[in-house]
Order: C-alpha cells, then structure tokens, then sequence
C-alpha cells in the first residue's frame, strides 16, 4: 500500500460500502433494533452480508452487539458514540445523494 497512513482512505473505506451506510443510517435515530429488524430494513442484503457487515461495523467501534441469554436468544444493535458522532457528517452525503440520485444514476 503506497499510503498506509493516510486517514481518508483507511477510515472511510470502513464504512463507505452500500450495506454499512444503510445499516448506520437505519440505526440512526433509533435506541436499538433486533437482527431481524435490520434484515427487514436494508432491501436486498443477504442474511450472510448482514452479518458480515454488523461483525465489522461492531469491529469498527461504530455499533454495539447487545446479546440476552434467552430462548430464542435475542441480539440488539445500536450506535455507539463514535456511531452517533459520524451521523452528522454523512448526513450532508445521504442528501446529496438523494437530490442528484437520477442524474448520478440516470
């Protein structure tokens, strides 16, 4: 790697798939939601990306896995501060995003 150092690249490549940034996004807001919930939330993602992408957002100190000893077990996720503390600066992105969407894409 030509820069192993530089910040930009190594940080944003984190988050900056299409499964993370829906996963952030849907946890915005929100206290918690269940592994189902968020299945439900993110159009198309597979059971195996999910859990992929929760594993490495969690990894990341960007959210946090809240797991309860009960049958069915039960597994919550939420934001964690460094989570909560990246929302405001994507939020400029996600609506740049949503107002060029069809030229971008068009």
């Amino acid at each position: 790697m030509r820069y192993p150092a530089c910040p930009i690249r190594n940080v944003l490549s984190r988050f900056s798939d299409k499964w993370s940034l829906l996963i952030l996004l849907n946890l915005q807001g929100k206290e918690k939601m269940r592994y189902k919930e968020l299945l439900n939330s993110v159009p198309d993602i597979s059971q195996k990306m999910l859990s992929g992408t929760l594993k490495r957002l969690e990894g990341d100190h960007l959210i946090s896995r809240k797991a309860y000893a009960e049958i069915p077990p039960r597994v919550e996720y939420s934001l964690t501060s460094m989570g909560k503390s990246l929302m405001p600066a994507l939020q400029p992105m996600i609506e740049w995003a949503q107002v060029n969407f069809e030229e971008v894409t068009g």
